[in-house]
């Protein structure tokens, strides 16, 4: 009992952790991205999360010395664009918004194929043992609203940097980002509580589960 409450604790600990620190970054990079007097710190901010990709990949690559290497001379590299950087950081943080998207939409999108098993009914085969016609349909259709979620807000994103200022846009993509996430998965929610069946249904943390445990390994198709 005690254990399994510690691991309880530490559990919601690493996720407030987790939480709290994309909070953090999503007002930092807003005020970063809307600093009317750019400057070094700005810039840092914006490459902060590619650099800290780059050396986690690199950490866990077969070749880790190599590629530790390689990450240190990109940085050497930035550190003699640093004058680009600042003027420029502003793209880095729209490539990474709408590349993000764009990926995740395409996650989404390309498992809609023919032939293919959309992506939520892999992950609700990762709960329920057998997908049900009405559970299929409905994951099928999930499916279609994340691809249609992510795309529609990449596109977004690039018409607000394009037409409105940058400190609007980063409104947009930076703090409203999660929280529009987060009323995408109630709406989700909602929807499931509405068109299926309560032993059909999958709680938030089941869920969740789900996305943690999914892999690109072959599912059973749904039935």
């Amino acid at each position: 009992m005690t254990s399994s409450l510690t691991g309880t604790l530490l559990g919601g600990a690493r996720w407030a952790g987790i939480g709290a620190l994309c909070v953090g970054y999503a007002v930092l990079a807003h005020l970063a991205a809307a600093d009317p007097s750019p400057d070094l710190l700005d810039a840092s901010v914006a490459m902060a999360p590619l650099v800290a990709l780059a050396l986690v990949l690199a950490w866990r690559s077969t070749h880790r010395h190599w590629m530790l290497l390689l990450c240190l001379a990109g940085c050497v590299a930035l550190y003699f664009a640093t004058a680009w950087l600042v003027q420029h950081y502003n793209w880095v943080f729209l490539l990474q918004h709408v590349g993000m998207q764009a990926l995740l939409g395409l996650a989404f999108g390309s498992t809609l194929r023919t032939g293919q098993t959309p992506l939520v009914s892999r992950l609700a085969a990762l709960v329920h043992a057998q997908l049900s016609p009405a559970l299929a349909r409905y994951t099928r259709q999930v499916t279609w609203a994340w691809t249609l979620y992510f795309s529609a807000t990449a596109v977004a994103s690039l018409l607000l940097f394009w037409l409105a200022p940058v400190a609007v846009w980063s409104v947009f993509a930076n703090l409203l980002g999660l929280p529009l996430l987060i009323l995408m998965f109630v709406a989700e929610y909602g929807a499931r509580l509405c068109l299926l069946a309560p032993s059909e249904r999958t709680g938030p943390l089941q869920a969740i589960r789900a996305y943690l445990q999914a892999s690109p390994g072959p599912v059973p198709p749904a039935s």
